[in-house]
């Protein structure tokens, strides 16, 4: 059929509309900190087919997984298979999955009796079971370790809300009444994109917009495929490391091999690290969507992320890999951290060749620590806290501080709402002045915070990487200063693992100090 263009841009920006109204919902109703404070959600729309064609101003490490999730699920839970009011949840990384903690609710959207999108929802709960509070277990022999897998289930019909479901939920995970709250708010989140992607269609015609759903994928096809044949053709090779879980726990490295041929370009990840001994190793679908990521950057264009930009694309794992480490290695990490240095590696390869493009190294790890306190009445409170650190200096300016970088876009949680909520008292909350790396333009300052525990006990969880491995700068410029972990416990200071668990003691302090991102050109 002929497609009016204007009507395409409207639908257009009405499906990235929806998305952002299903991520207000979200926020507005969620019971977590973690999702109504710090924002560590996303919501997306996708075609029948399970492509995206729609996402909010969300998290894009989620962004690109969810690329992939529906279109998973429909392997194992067939379209024809759903009715109108279905509401699926699961959190399997096989299906197109991120770590355990990020659960997927999605329904299928109906419009004369057919299906024609599905709304995704996207949460990371505080906890989902596993055998450290927080479901994350830094040296996790396995997934079962680390939390409770859900495989697709329906969760809600047309007729409700499904308890047998919710109690089952409930009774596997530690914080229960934020599990059913946060969950509520995934479904009541879909509703709103749903009613929607129906006016749309109720505006234009279900015709007209199912195809402009084709139509936006062979758009933003045709923009990657030009924007990657203005680059030069070739094989270019980058790598970086995490911190440690390599061979005798020595640091693990991320390499990709770039071939960009006419207008199609290979990512080559399976030169990098057999499985890790930590929760670094992550799914397929994440290394996807690091790589999609960085090829947005690599085009700079400000082109829409869906199904079609990712037609030119060819992305290579290694079964047994970090990045392919099988159905049961433990992941919990790699959302955050594995994926950063996937980004990293790619800037390194392509350092040379579009360094107007790119920012040199920042601070590419969460930095997250997460307390968790028992009640009496066995549920635990718990608080999840990820922390900005500096952006890589760029050819042109100097690097953001205190700030998050690349694929994570979360804020922080306030120190009045942690104080209100939880028994710690946030001491220090400062920028972390020179930890930027010099040059002729210097690296972004990160951010210190430091916690002091006021409950008898408190489970602690670390992730902090860039502890050995700084962040680089480019074309001369200084790396960044690492990061850093430590706990004051009865007047003596104690540096700190980046990934342990820990039971912390009344009036502990424990303190992260946030990397700085790397310089870009030599000092003058």
């Amino acid at each position: 059929m002929t497609l009016d263009p204007f009507a395409v841009e409207v639908i257009r920006h009405g499906l990235s509309a929806a998305a952002e109204e299903m991520s207000l919902v979200m926020t507005r109703s969620a019971r977590s900190p973690l999702l109504r404070e710090a924002g560590d959600l996303s919501s997306a729309i996708t075609d029948a087919q399970g492509e995206l064609v729609g996402q909010g101003r969300d998290i894009p490490v989620h962004l690109g997984a969810m690329a992939y999730t529906v279109r998973e699920v429909l392997k194992v839970v067939p379209a024809a298979t759903l009715k109108q009011g279905d509401v699926l949840i699961y959190n399997l990384g096989a299906l197109g999955g991120n770590h355990l903690n990020d659960v997927k609710v999605v329904r299928p959207v109906f419009f004369e009796g057919d299906i024609v999108a599905f709304a995704v929802s996207l949460a990371h709960w505080p906890d989902i079971g596993g055998t450290w509070p927080g479901s994350y277990l830094a040296k996790a022999i396995d997934t079962f370790q680390e939390a409770l897998r859900i495989p697709p289930i329906r969760v809600a019909t047309a007729d409700g809300v499904s308890d047998a479901v919710v109690q089952f939920l409930k009774l596997n995970v530690r914080d229960p009444e934020s599990c059913e709250g946060d969950l509520l708010g995934q479904i009541a989140c879909t509703l709103a994109g749903e009613r929607r992607i129906v006016e749309l269609c109720a505006r234009h015609g279900k015709d007209m917009f199912v195809a402009t759903l084709s139509r936006l994928h062979d758009l933003s096809e045709a923009e990657m495929r030009e924007a990657i044949l203005a680059l030069p053709d070739g094989t270019y090779e980058g790598e970086d490391f995490l911190d440690d879980g390599g061979p005798s726990d020595e640091p693990a490295r991320v390499h990709v091999k770039i071939v960009i041929k006419g207008d199609e370009a290979t990512f080559d990840l399976s030169g990098s690290c057999d499985r890790v001994s930590n929760f670094c190793n992550t799914t397929s679908f994440i290394a996807r969507s690091a790589v999609a990521y960085s090829a947005r950057i690599m085009s700079g264009r400000d082109m829409q992320q869906n199904g079609g930009a990712l037609r030119p694309l060819t992305i290579i794992t290694r079964e047994g890999s970090i990045f392919e480490p099988g159905l049961t290695a433990p992941v919990a990490a790699g959302n955050h951290e594995t994926s950063l240095r996937i980004v990293d590696a790619i800037f390194l390869a392509m350092k040379h060749v579009i360094p107007e493009r790119l920012s040199a190294g920042g601070a590419t790890t969460s930095g997250m620590l997460s307390f968790s306190e028992p009640r009496a009445d066995g549920s635990w409170n718990m608080l999840y806290e990820v922390h900005a650190g500096g952006e890589g200096a760029r050819h042109d300016r100097n690097g953001c501080s205190a700030t998050r970088v690349h694929l994570t876009n979360t804020s922080n949680t306030p120190a009045e709402v942690i104080e209100a909520s939880y028994n710690i008292r946030v001491e220090k909350q400062a920028i972390r002045w020179g930890s930027g790396g010099g040059g002729k333009y210097h690296g972004g300052d990160g951010v210190v915070r430091s916690y002091r525990v006021l409950a008898p006990s408190m489970h602690l969880t670390s992730c902090v990487e860039r502890k050995l491995i700084p962040p680089f700068g480019l074309s001369g410029g200084e790396p960044g200063e690492g990061g850093r972990l430590t706990l004051l416990r009865n007047g003596v200071t104690t540096e700190l693992d980046g990934k342990l668990n820990l039971v912390l003691q009344k009036d502990d302090v424990v303190t992260v100090e946030m990397c700085g991102g790397g310089g870009f050109g030599p000092a003058v």
